[in-house]
């Protein structure tokens, strides 16, 4: 049995001690209605607060995984994106730029920075402003002009590669504490050697033959590769290994008032 004790205002034997300097014998009351210089009335006196064993569970904070929330899953339960490691971490994303500026969003708010490679900064200025002026947690550059991000456990770094069908090597890769999110508009001639190296891919809603292809690059179920082109906006597919799982991105209101609702077209 665990516990935690209140000691006391008196001596543990019941008597009262005596003050310094009053010369009052140990048994001799001291006047209640007497303040203690500097610490207020003496409080009351209470018992050991204890716990019962069987109720040690009810103390109990559960805890998920470490990461951004991403959405919910099938079950309503939140899913979460670990991108703060610390060994090197790639993710390809074939979505909307809309999934991929929620993620950047809401990687900044857990403390990491983020830094956008992107061909198309303009779609991206609005969350520069909004983030206050790139000098909060999330800065744009173009593709090839990434510089050498720092990252560490103390400083984590997100690295979002928004360039396109064919994105080039980039200067700057995944290592500890830096992860690298690749975002392809669509199912492109480079995306089965990304997803390859990848660790993690998403899918969004994609045409049957784009399905029919990524079913065999990532061994998906016959039941799985039917539903890559009937998703609904905000929903992936995400796809690590032999794990499946389904996200519904849903925004908060600031989101929305930022980006709009959920869209597969940009």
């Amino acid at each position: 049995m665990s516990s935690l004790s209140t000691l006391p205002a008196d001596g543990a034997d019941g008597r009262t001690r005596s003050e310094p300097g009053t010369g009052s014998s140990p048994g001799t009351r001291r006047d209640p209605r007497r303040f203690l210089k500097g610490f207020g009335l003496l409080g009351p006196r209470h018992g050991a607060h204890t716990v019962p064993a069987a109720q040690l569970d009810a103390l109990a904070l559960p805890l998920g995984d470490d990461g951004v929330v991403i959405g919910v899953d099938a079950e309503g339960r939140p899913a979460v994106l670990g991108v703060n490691r610390p060994t090197p971490y790639d993710v390809v994303l074939i979505a909307g730029l809309w999934t991929a500026q929620v993620i950047a969003l809401r990687a900044a708010a857990t403390g990491a920075r983020v830094a956008v490679e992107t061909g198309r900064p303009q779609a991206w200025v609005q969350l520069v402003h909004a983030m206050g002026g790139g000098q909060n947690g999330l800065a744009v550059y173009d593709v090839g002009r990434v510089p050498p991000q720092g990252a560490s456990a103390g400083t984590p770094v997100l690295v979002v590669r928004d360039c396109g069908m064919r994105p080039p090597r980039g200067r700057v890769a995944s290592g500890p504490w830096q992860s690298v999110l690749t975002l392809l508009p669509y199912l492109s001639p480079v995306a089965p050697r990304l997803m390859r190296q990848a660790r993690l891919t998403g899918v969004q809603r994609v045409s049957p033959d784009e399905a029919a292809e990524l079913g065999r690059v990532l061994a998906l179920s016959r039941t799985e590769t039917e539903s890559l082109p009937t998703l609904a906006d905000g929903m992936t597919l995400w796809c690590a290994d032999r794990d499946r799982q389904y996200v519904m991105t849903q925004p908060t209101d600031g989101e929305t008032g930022l980006l709009g609702t959920p869209r597969r077209m940009d």
